[in-house]
């Protein structure tokens, strides 16, 4: 019987992880090819391979390890294809996926805290509240998982009952940049402590956070991110591509869609990931709701004589209106994952010849696209990314040019 018409054969992998048979049933932890047994157990498929991780179905970070290179693959270009069907929409040219490789990822976000008579550092489990105590991680680059050990003794030391806290984590040039939020030392001997720590373990920044923003404790040297050759202020939560390869990726997809501009738009521009990428011989002009991230992204380029104008806007509030927007030759933009309706719609109106949009959100993405291909720009063509290895979250750079009036 072929699997088109066998039931209990799992076909694909759909938008959330969930496989799905060929009667539309949803089934958790399978992949294609895998196939329910008369006695609802699965029979696991060629597609079907042991995860790396001893946290694996506990930990929320990955859902996909099950899930072998080939359908992987499949899966992170299965989403972008389908949020562009729902709105009638394909692109020209689909380029192959790039995936991050394991232990990559530039930045995570834990938990901590006392569960009964012991203290757990981890990511939250899937689908709850309790804390994943992390003896492996798969996914975080070693200088990132290193500190877990030590940073779990401190804080145990330091930790009261029914108090979780949080732990953000971002490898920088430095090393290793640390915030603990919903903590604050209430001594001098524990401010001590977490200067010991910081010290010992190396950090370029520690940090703490009790509800009124990121205190600095700790940081020998300013901390910086490099951006093509550039070096850039990294301030308290700022936004990084979560890694150097996912990055890599995205700016190279861009710099195509962009290619030789004289004059060029980077919106939502962050530290300046995209900007400074481009070459010395472009203007660009930045805009970053983020007053800390366009504050050093202008330093930035002030110390390297890069002609970019800077500008703190809130492009949600205050979009770009078709007027400016027509003075550029290409505009790139690299909104949240809600998207950016009320900019793409000043686009939509605008005569840009080129747009390059990348998205962290296939879903809000088709949406946005539709409203461009309605306004005449064509979807030339598409790059997909899988940063969040093993996660359902999928990136993608998009390359529009404008064809006729809508």
């Amino acid at each position: 019987m072929s699997t088109e018409t066998d039931p209990n054969v799992i076909l694909r992998v759909a938008a959330k992880g969930d496989g799905v048979t060929a009667d539309g049933r949803h089934v958790a932890f399978s992949a294609p090819l895998d196939r329910l047994s008369e006695e609802g157990g699965l029979i696991k498929g060629p597609h079907h391979v042991d995860p790396p991780c001893q946290h694996f179905k506990e930990c929320g970070g990955c859902s996909l390890q099950h899930l072998d290179h080939e359908s992987y693959v499949q899966f992170v270009v299965d989403r972008v294809v389908y949020a562009l069907e729902g709105q009638g929409l394909s692109a020209g040219t689909l380029y192959p996926p790039q995936i991050s490789k394991p232990k990559s990822r530039i930045r995570a976000s834990l938990r901590a805290a006392m569960m009964g008579k012991s203290f757990k550092l981890g990511f939250s489990g899937a689908g709850s509240h309790r804390i994943v105590d992390l003896k492996q991680c798969e996914i975080m680059r070693p200088e990132l998982f290193a500190v877990i050990g030590p940073l779990r003794d401190f804080l145990k030391s330091v930790a009261r009952r029914k108090h979780d806290m949080n732990v953000e984590m971002t490898l920088a040039d430095q090393g290793v940049d640390l915030c603990i939020k919903n903590y604050e030392p209430d001594s001098l001997k524990q401010r001590e402590a977490l200067a010991a720590f910081a010290s010992s373990n190396a950090l370029a920044r520690l940090s703490v956070d009790n509800g009124f923003g990121p205190e600095t404790q700790w940081e020998p040297e300013p901390v910086t991110v490099t951006f093509n050759g550039i070096s850039v202020a990294l301030p308290h939560n700022s936004f990084l591509q979560p890694t150097g390869d996912g990055k890599a990726a995205l700016v190279a997809a861009m710099l195509e869609t962009v290619g030789d501009t004289k004059l060029v738009a980077d919106l939502f521009a962050g530290l300046g990931t995209f900007t400074f990428a481009l070459g010395d011989n472009q203007k660009v002009y930045a805009a970053e709701g983020s007053r800390d991230a366009i504050g050093a992204l202008k330093m930035a380029a002030n110390l390297a004589g890069r002609q970019i104008f800077t500008e703190h806007r809130d492009l949600f509030r205050r979009p770009l209106s078709p007027e400016e927007l027509n003075r550029f030759g290409a505009v790139i933009l690299d909104p949240p994952r809600a998207g950016a309706r009320d900019q793409v719609a000043q686009i939509a109106q605008s005569e840009v010849p080129k747009v390059c949009y990348i998205s962290c959100n296939p879903a809000s993405f088709a949406r946005d696209a539709k409203q461009l291909c309605d306004a005449g720009y064509k979807l030339d063509a598409l790059w997909p990314v899988g940063q969040f290895l093993w996660s359902t979250h999928v990136e993608l750079v998009s390359s529009f040019t404008k064809t006729s009036a809508g």
